[in-house]
């Protein structure tokens, strides 16, 4: 590895060897033990970082609670000028930091300045939401009475990501708890720290301009599942929201939920997209194409499961293996590639195990299985679309990783069935152009899923809606809609304004 970096990661804050804990613009010195991190795109160093030892967190924790006794009592109004500085700043580092994302993670260009878009989009929500915290007035039975609620600030709020979306997930939440008056602290996935420090680099440079953020109001921790822990059985964090895979997801909540504190979860996705008879297939296949193969099948709402009607499934195959032929598999820097690498060779693993147990439980191959022996040093697979049985149990499982598997249906109840027949509920969709279809799907006998969409993918989703999902994906919702209740904390209010006193439910006391 070279001893100095690029300038455009200089620019991000980055250096040859990172510490492991940021409070504000306080470095930790040489803390914890150093870790390289290696491109998936090449396998090659691209700087190293310490992992900080769990019980540093103590002390981050310290400063945050001070942090948030300052800043829950500026305006909120003034809490949003920051955000608002920030998604300035984003705007002005975008490109930098889109390659950054592309270099430490594999995306392509394009999803990867789209996700730097979604954070500077979800600031510019936070920045209306800003004049926009508001309780309710409600009637009272009692004469001279008013009864109203509150939204407070709630506290320090625990941030901790996946690597698939290594800046836009915490910026779903760096914005909200902000603007909402909370401190955070930030444990980003091992396998994409560099994004966080230059995250936290960029968000810095705003809290610099304002003499009104205290100290120690963002704080970053990289390490390892000790460190997820102790902020997560911290009494001291009100709130935890952790995005993973499903075993952690079930261990953060464990943890918070035997202290009683607050989390927000959002976990497996294991989605699922029906085409009905009534379909436009032309439309569902560009869908699919997407969903499917899109950042190599590494989102939470990246389609696993493809439930097509007999009658159209021989067409609507038959157009997606030519355009599984036509992928172009490789460095996601270059112009004609569109399925960049797996986050690391144990990804690698878990997508060929996966193949052969769905050959083994009845799985029948549509498009080729080749390999992809062009990139010795990268994280590279071939996408790859199976028809299974329904009974399959492989289907249960979510394979991060760009397989799609197909399921036959002759009625729209039995679609909906196999739709539902799986722990997870994230994401979900239909191809329709039947009203009747769509309505039936989007309604409470229908997709059991926290999103449900009409002739578009499963990925993509906007920030001005709610982001979550039911059963094993953990119920949490973050973005958009009124996620921003999370965050505080509600207060109902009672206001006597006459001279007697009678109690609700008209009890007498007297």
């Amino acid at each position: 590895m070279s001893k100095l970096l690029p300038p455009q990661l200089q620019d991000l804050g980055l250096r040859t060897i990172n510490p492991s804990v940021f409070v504000s613009s306080i470095e930790s010195k040489d803390l914890g033990m150093i870790h390289s991190v290696n491109s998936p795109i090449d396998n090659k160093p691209v700087a190293q970082v310490h992992h900080a030892p769990t019980e540093s967190t103590e002390d981050t924790i310290e400063a945050s609670c001070k942090a948030f006794k300052h800043w829950r009592n500026v305006p909120a109004p003034i809490r949003g000028h920051l955000i608002q500085d920030f998604s300035h700043q984003l705007r002005v580092h975008k490109k930098a930091l889109a390659q950054l994302i592309t270099l430490e993670v594999g995306k392509l260009p394009s999803e990867a300045e789209g996700e730097v878009q979604e954070m500077i989009d979800i600031c510019e929500f936070a920045v209306g939401l800003s004049r926009q915290l508001h309780g309710l007035t409600i009637a009272s039975e009692r004469p001279d009475h008013r009864l109203m609620e509150q939204w407070h600030p709630l506290g320090p709020t625990a941030i901790i990501t996946a690597f698939n979306f290594p800046v836009a997930v915490w910026a779903w939440n760096a914005a909200l708890a902000l603007v909402c008056g909370n401190s955070i602290i930030w444990k980003p996935s091992c396998k994409a720290p560099l994004c966080a420090i230059a995250c936290q680099h960029i968000l810095q440079l705003s809290i610099n301009k304002f003499p009104e953020t205290p100290a120690a109001l963002s704080s970053l921790i990289i390490g390892d599942r000790g460190v997820g822990h102790a902020l997560a059985s911290s009494p001291h964090i009100p709130l935890v929201s952790a995005t993973g895979s499903v075993p952690m997801g079930r261990s953060v909540g464990t943890v918070v939920a035997q202290r009683l504190g607050r989390s927000i979860l959002e976990l497996g996705g294991n989605n699922a997209m029906i085409v009905t008879a009534n379909a436009n297939i032309d439309l569902a296949a560009r869908a699919i194409l997407f969903s499917a193969v899109g950042t190599a099948g590494q989102r939470c709402t990246s389609l696993r499961r493809l439930i097509v009607q007999d009658s159209v499934a021989f067409r609507l195959l038959s157009i997606l293996k030519s355009a599984y032929a036509t992928l172009n598999i490789g460095d996601p820097r270059e112009l004609d590639v569109l399925v960049g690498p797996l986050i690391d060779e144990a990804a690698v693993a878990n997508h060929h195990q996966a193949i052969d147990s769905a050959l083994q439980q009845g799985g029948k191959l549509i498009t080729p299985l080749s390999h992809t022996e062009a990139f010795p040093d990268g994280h590279y697979v071939q996408p790859v679309i199976m028809e299974m049985p329904a009974t399959a149990p492989l289907l249960q499982d979510e394979t991060f990783s760009p397989i799609l598997y197909v399921l036959r249906y002759t009625s729209l109840d039995d679609a909906i069935q196999l739709h539902n027949a799986v722990p997870q509920g994230l994401a979900s969709s239909i191809f329709t152009d039947k009203l009747q279809e769509a309505e039936v799907f989007l309604s409470a006998t229908g997709s059991d899923c926290g999103i449900a969409n009409v002739n578009i993918g499963t990925s993509g989703a906007e920030i001005g809606g709610a982001f979550g999902g039911e059963k094993d994906t953990g119920g949490g919702r973050e973005s958009g809609s009124d996620s921003w209740k999370n965050y505080m904390r509600r207060a109902t209010n009672t206001i006597n304004f006459g001279n007697d006193l009678p109690l609700a439910q008209g009890v007498e006391f007297s």
